[in-house]
């Protein structure tokens, strides 16, 4: 039986079936649509596949267009934009069943030294991870077990996400809360030695919380949501090599939601504190 690690490794490992397609699996979910960081980590691995191998990625920016299906598999044409000197574009665009539902554009890196260096460092001291429950640990000690539909869903989570600040379950609990979150992440099992793989799991696990920010002063995070959320774009930009596999620190904040629209940005630390990647994303809020 194959462990989630591995099973992300495997979603992210296209069939090239022509010289600039790829077809990508979508599993058969029991969600709406298709989890964005699946498509955009997908997405990636198909430009990467047609950028040279020294050349790392070093940001994206992409546009959900429309609710991909689960089950059904997405096609994702690479038209390649550029081969510089020292920098390659690639563009992607994902179809599924005849219509675009996602496109991407990223840059890749020559790595280069720069003639200066600095990063602001984490915004408050945050504790050690394996100090920490897991988000199952922290919902089995609330409701007492698991609702069956999420036990299935943490037997397949490929991260291991643990939130900084306890989960909050009532109004009088987010009342004066900041739109802030903090979360350690880190891949279930090993992902193996190719830098595209992490680099394309880390941003398949950038979508998972970061929306978390412009919900935490709205409503608890677990428990019946009283509107529809969905992304619209996603922008990285990826500052120094990592592993995905090792502890990573996710800091998200939300710094303004209006006219149905919530923006939440993000910085993802290692555990010496080193900024590894930053994250910037907006999201659609409706009223069901």
């Amino acid at each position: 039986m194959t462990s989630p690690a591995e099973r992300l490794v495997d979603l992210l490992d296209l069939e090239q079936i022509e010289v600039n397609i790829f077809r990508g699996r979508s599993p058969q979910e029991s969600l709406q649509r298709v989890f964005g960081g699946q498509v955009a980590g997908q997405a990636l691995v198909a430009a990467g596949r047609t950028a040279e191998g020294d050349r790392p990625v070093h940001s994206l920016h992409a546009y959900f267009l429309r609710p991909g299906r689960p089950g059904v598999p997405i096609v994702y044409q690479v038209e390649r934009v550029r081969d510089g000197r020292s920098f390659t574009t690639r563009r992607v665009t994902a179809v599924q069943q005849g219509r675009t539902i996602f496109n991407l554009t990223a840059s890749f890196h020559q790595p280069e030294e720069g003639p200066f260096e600095h990063q602001l460092p984490p915004v408050r001291e945050m504790p050690d991870p394996e100090s920490l429950p897991t988000v199952t640990e922290e919902i089995r000690k609330h409701l007492g077990a698991l609702p069956e539909q999420l036990e299935r869903m943490a037997r397949r989570q490929p991260f291991d996400i643990r939130y900084v600040d306890r989960l909050r379950w009532n109004a009088e609990e987010i009342e004066g809360a900041e739109p802030r979150s903090a979360v350690w992440m880190r891949a279930v099992g090993p992902l193996g030695d190719d830098p595209l793989v992490h680099t394309c799991a880390l941003t398949y696990a950038s979508d998972m919380t970061l929306l978390d920010a412009v919900r935490i002063p709205v409503e608890p995070l677990w428990g019946p949501r009283n509107f529809d959320m969905a992304s619209l774009d996603h922008a990285m930009w990826f500052h120094r090599p990592f592993r995905a596999d090792e502890w990573f620190l996710y800091d998200q904040e939300s710094p303004i939601i209006t006219g149905g629209r919530g923006l939440a940005r993000g910085r993802i630390y290692d555990l010496r504190g080193r900024l590894l990647v930053s994250v910037v994303q907006e999201g659609l809020f409706r009223s069901l």
